[in-house]
C-alpha cells in the first residue's frame, strides 16, 4: 500500500495519481456493445435467443423458454437451508423499513386568490434489474434493487440474470421472491439490457434499468441511457476509513479487505492521525492476508490502489473525506458521531467502532448501490426516489390569472415571444 503525508511537499500530486483510474472501455468494447444493443433493437427475441446462446451455452428455441416459472422458484426455495431463507428475509425487512421512510408523497398549496400548485408524485411504471448470475450469487443485490421499486410502487419488476451453461444460484431466485420480482428471464450481458430498453416480443420495455454488471453491461446501459433511465454507471468499490487506533487494527484490515477483495480495481484506504497505529495496521493486514481465500485480489487491490494517509489532525481528515467524496466511510474514532454534519461528500456514513461496512452491505436497512469515483459529490445512494417521477400542476383561477398576466407580459417581451405572452393575455 502507497504511504501518504498530508504534509509531504508533493502531497497534491500523490493523491491526484492515487485516485487517477481508467474504467477501461476500449473502442473495441464499446463497438461491439453497440453492435448487440443494435441487433437487439432491430431483431428483437432473434438477436437475445442468439447471443444467449454464444456467450452463455445455453439453447433454447423460444425467448419465452429462457423465463423463469413459478416452480423453477419454489424448487430453488426448497433447496435452501431454513437459517439461510431466515436471514434473507431479515435482511429484506430491515431494507424494506428503512426505504419506507423514503417514500415522498404528493402536496399542493392553496394562494389566497384561488391559484392551486402543486407536485404530484407517481410510481415508474416497470423497472428492470440486472443482477449478475452464474456460479456467482448476488441475494444481496436483488434485495438492494428490488425492494426500493417495490416500495416506491412500481408496477412491474423484470429482472434479468445470466445462467451460463444453464447453472442459475437458488438465493438469488429465493430474494427475488421475497422482493417482490414479477418477472425472472434466464439471459445477461448487454443483449439483456437492449431488451429491458427496447423490449422484444416476450421481454417487456422497462422505465429505468438498475444493478451492477461487467464493463459489457455498464457500456451497455450507457449506450441506452435517454431511451430509459438508469442508476448509475459504477466503479470499482471503494472504502476510506478515518480511525485514530481506538479500534483494534485487525478490525480495520479486515474492513479493508471487505472492499478489497471485490477485485483487483477495488480502493481501501485509511486515514489516520497516529503514525504507530497505521504501523499496526500494515502489520494486520500481512498477518490476516495469509488466511483470505481471495487473497491474490486482496493483495493486488492493496498494492494497485490502496493507501495509507497520515493526517496531522481530524479536521484535516474531514476535509480529505470531502475532497475524496468515498463510496463507503467509516468514521473509527472518538467523537465520530459529532463530525459527520461537516461530510458533504459520501455514499454512505459508517459511525463508531462497531459499524463495520459489511453491515450496510447487507442487513442493516440503508442501500448498498452507492455512487463511486468521486459522484457522491453530485449524487446519492439508490432509494425509492429513484423509482417515483414529480409532475407539477399548476390551476389558475381567473384573479390568479389577471394577476399574473402582467409578469407574463414583460417576461415576454424581453425574450420576443410574443405567442406566449397573447396566451397569457387572452386568460386576463
Amino acid at each position: 500500500m502507497r504511504q501518504l503525508r498530508t504534509t509531504d511537499p508533493d502531497f497534491n500530486a500523490q493523491l491526484q495519481a492515487l485516485f487517477a483510474y481508467e474504467p477501461g472501455e476500449s473502442p473495441e468494447i464499446l463497438s461491439r456493445t453497440q453492435a448487440i444493443v443494435s441487433d437487439v433493437r432491430q431483431r428483437g427475441d432473434a438477436a437475445v435467443l442468439e447471443y444467449t446462446k454464444r456467450f452463455d451455452q445455453v439453447k433454447a428455441s423460444s425467448l419465452s423458454e429462457l423465463e423463469v416459472s413459478p416452480a423453477e422458484i419454489e424448487a430453488a426455495v426448497a433447496s435452501l437451508p431454513d437459517s439461510f431463507m431466515q436471514a434473507l428475509e431479515t435482511a429484506a425487512s430491515r431494507i424494506h423499513h428503512f426505504h419506507e421512510k423514503q417514500r415522498a408523497q404528493s402536496w399542493t398549496i392553496t394562494e389566497d386568490n384561488g391559484n392551486r400548485l402543486g407536485q404530484q408524485v407517481t410510481a415508474l411504471g416497470k423497472a428492470g434489474i440486472y443482477v449478475p448470475g452464474g456460479k456467482a450469487s448476488y441475494p444481496s443485490s436483488v434485495l438492494m434493487n428490488a425492494i426500493p421499486a417495490k416500495v416506491a410502487g412500481v408496477a412491474e419488476i423484470i429482472m434479468v440474470v445470466p445462467a451460463p451453461k444453464g447453472e442459475l444460484n437458488p438465493a438469488v431466485l429465493a430474494a427475488a421472491q421475497i422482493a417482490g420480482v414479477d418477472r425472472i428471464f434466464k439471459i445477461g450481458g448487454a443483449q439483456a439490457v437492449a431488451a429491458l430498453a427496447y423490449g422484444t416480443q416476450t421481454v417487456p420495455g422497462v422505465d429505468k434499468i438498475v444493478g451492477p454488471g461487467n464493463i459489457y453491461v455498464a457500456t451497455a446501459k450507457r449506450l441506452v441511457f435517454g431511451q430509459v433511465g438508469i442508476d448509475m454507471i459504477a466503479g470499482p468499490s471503494e472504502i476510506l476509513v478515518v480511525a485514530d487506533g481506538t479500534v483494534p487494527a485487525d478490525w480495520i484490515a479486515m474492513d479493508l479487505f471487505s472492499q478489497a477483495e471485490h477485485d483487483e480495481d477495488a480502493q481501501s484506504i485509511l486515514i489516520s492521525t497516529n503514525a504507530n497505529y497505521m504501523s499496526e495496521v500494515l502489520e494486520s493486514i500481512e498477518r490476516l492476508l495469509k488466511s483470505q481465500p481471495r487473497a491474490d485480489i486482496i493483495r493486488a487491490s492493496l498494492d494497485n490502489r490502496g493507501a495509507v494517509i497520515q493526517v496531522q489532525h481530524i479536521d484535516e481528515a474531514i476535509a480529505l473525506i470531502n475532497e475524496i467524496a468515498p463510496e463507503h466511510l467509516e468514521l473509527a474514532f472518538e467523537g465520530a458521531a459529532e463530525r459527520v454534519p461537516e461530510i458533504t461528500n459520501a455514499g454512505a456514513i459508517f459511525v463508531g467502532p462497531y459499524t463495520a461496512e459489511a453491515f450496510g452491505d447487507y442487513c442493516a436497512g440503508p442501500n448498498h448501490v452507492l455512487p463511486t469515483a468521486r459522484t457522491a459529490r453530485f449524487s446519492s445512494p439508490l432509494g425509492v426516489y429513484d423509482f417515483q417521477k414529480r409532475s407539477s400542476v399548476i390551476e389558475l383561477s381567473a384573479q390568479g390569472a389577471k394577476a399574473l398576466a402582467p409578469t407574463v407580459k414583460a417576461l415576454t417581451e424581453a425574450e420576443s415571444l410574443i405567442a406566449h405572452q397573447q396566451s397569457a393575455l387572452y386568460r386576463s
